[in-house]
């Protein structure tokens, strides 16, 4: 496979590198999904879907971080699948990556656009038309804003990691002078019986727990651009998880403790209605344009980091040329850029919040995170002497406990969107084996007739 990290500048440090993770994991996930999660489990024990989550986060951080130290390349799971299978099928894993990145990453992108118009209407009163040309323009803007040298876009991180923690410090501390410990640890009789319902709403709530802390593997994607990677990526997957775990368990327990979970789960714009009760209307309405900044610092980092899986593979080779295209100037990968920007855009005034959400977890489950997890110990089976700059601890349960996580989570999922991820899968298999694998074979050939 040929480098895909020469073109690229290694400008990003520890720091730049973690605040890009945080701004991505954080977003407008936690802050729509938590009335669904509190809903799904019907009261304070959804504390249990964010600690899932969070151990998941862990988990499978490992398997990034040993992978992103060994390949410190754009692309992230698009190097790592070829090299850790090394063979026919890891070709076919690779492609089938980039093709569900088409579609999910701008799924990705459109959901934070959405959610970002449905939690504007706190603050201004708009029809569903008027929130679909929000949700556009903030693409085209975001876009605008990433069309920069990476150095650039790491101090712009920065900055927006200190607004999304102080928006989550200021959210915790304030909820100590009107914590009620009667409501936040309310338990029914049943919380804890562990019923096959119980574990259909762990499975529901968890996908969304897991969906708000998606992106602490962000790094991985921008590896050809990270300082000291060995070294750097392991470190900064780990800091933003331990750190966003922790914003995202105050939270829960905060805001439990000032409110009815009833009350909770039936908000459409809880962080809102949770500042306004504890404050007044301006805080509240203060409260809500933090917010939309953290959702804006999102899909800034989401766009950047996907960005670079169709330039990894075309690359290598394995996509359209044109996607290997790097800013004369610049030095990052603007038709990529512009690819995610426009489809994100396109899908943005197309689809629903809550559908997005689902398909985006359950189309990722099998080829990215149940495949690598599975691919880092067929790896370590079958090369266990090859050197690795980081060695996940406790091998090999992390890697073997993510992938009974991932599985429950994607088979407590509604069946049509499981449907929906397995046929693109199919549709994946069946165009890499009758189209990309004969189209490879040809060139092959031709480079060969005329050597």
């Amino acid at each position: 496979m040929a480098e895909t990290t020469s073109t690229l500048e290694r400008g990003l440090s520890l720091t730049q590198a973690s605040a890009i993770n945080m701004i991505d994991m954080v977003g407008i996930g936690p802050f729509i999904t938590l009335p669904l999660i509190v809903g799904a489990m019907r009261g304070p024990q959804c504390i249990l879907a964010w600690v899932l989550g969070a151990l998941l986060a862990f988990l499978d951080g490992s398997v990034w971080a040993e992978l992103g130290a060994k390949w410190p390349m754009a692309g992230g799971s698009y190097v790592f699948l070829q090299k850790i299978y090394d063979n026919r099928f890891g070709k076919m894993m690779s492609f089938l990556l980039v093709w569900q990145t088409l579609i999910q990453a701008p799924l990705v992108v459109a959901s934070a656009a959405i959610g970002f118009s449905k939690y504007l209407t706190y603050l201004v009163a708009l029809t569903p038309i008027q929130q679909k040309i929000v949700s556009g323009a903030l693409v085209i803007l975001v876009t605008i804003l990433l069309y920069r040298n990476i150095k650039s876009i790491g101090k712009i991180s920065v900055l927006l990691s200190i607004i999304t923690g102080g928006t989550f410090i200021w959210l915790i501390g304030s909820g100590f002078r009107h914590f009620n410990p009667q409501l936040a640890f309310s338990f029914s009789k049943d919380a804890l019986d562990f019923t096959p319902l119980f574990f259909v709403g762990l499975g529901q709530a968890s996908l969304k727990t897991v969906y708000s802390y998606l992106g602490y593997y962000n790094v991985c994607h921008l590896g050809g651009e990270i300082k000291n990677p060995e070294i750097n990526i392991p470190r900064s997957i780990f800091l933003s998880v331990a750190g966003i775990a922790i914003l995202y368990l105050g939270m829960q327990i905060m805001i439990s403790g000032a409110m009815p979970w009833q009350q909770i789960a039936s908000s459409n714009f809880i962080i809102s209605t949770y500042f306004q009760q504890l404050y007044n209307p301006f805080i509240a309405k203060l409260a809500t344009g933090l917010i939309l900044i953290i959702a804006s610092s999102s899909l800034f980092a989401v766009m950047l980091g996907y960005s670079r899986i169709p330039y990894a593979a075309a690359v290598d080779g394995n996509f359209f040329k044109i996607f290997a295209k790097v800013h004369p100037k610049k030095n990052f990968p603007n038709v990529s850029l512009l690819f995610m920007g426009g489809l994100g855009f396109i899908f943005s005034l197309l689809f629903k919040l809550t559908d997005v959400i689902i398909a985006i977890l359950t189309m990722r489950i099998i080829v990215q995170f149940v495949g690598q997890s599975t691919g880092v110990l067929y790896w370590h089976w079958s090369k266990p002497k090859e050197e690795r700059p980081y060695k996940m601890k406790l091998f090999p349960l992390p890697a073997i406990i993510g992938i009974i996580i991932w599985l429950f989570i994607l088979f407590t999922s509604p069946w049509p969107f499981i449907a929906g991820a397995a046929g693109i899968i199919l549709v994946g298999v069946l165009m890499y084996f009758f189209i990309i694998e004969p189209q490879k074979a040809k060139r092959l050939s031709a480079a060969e007739s005329t050597t």
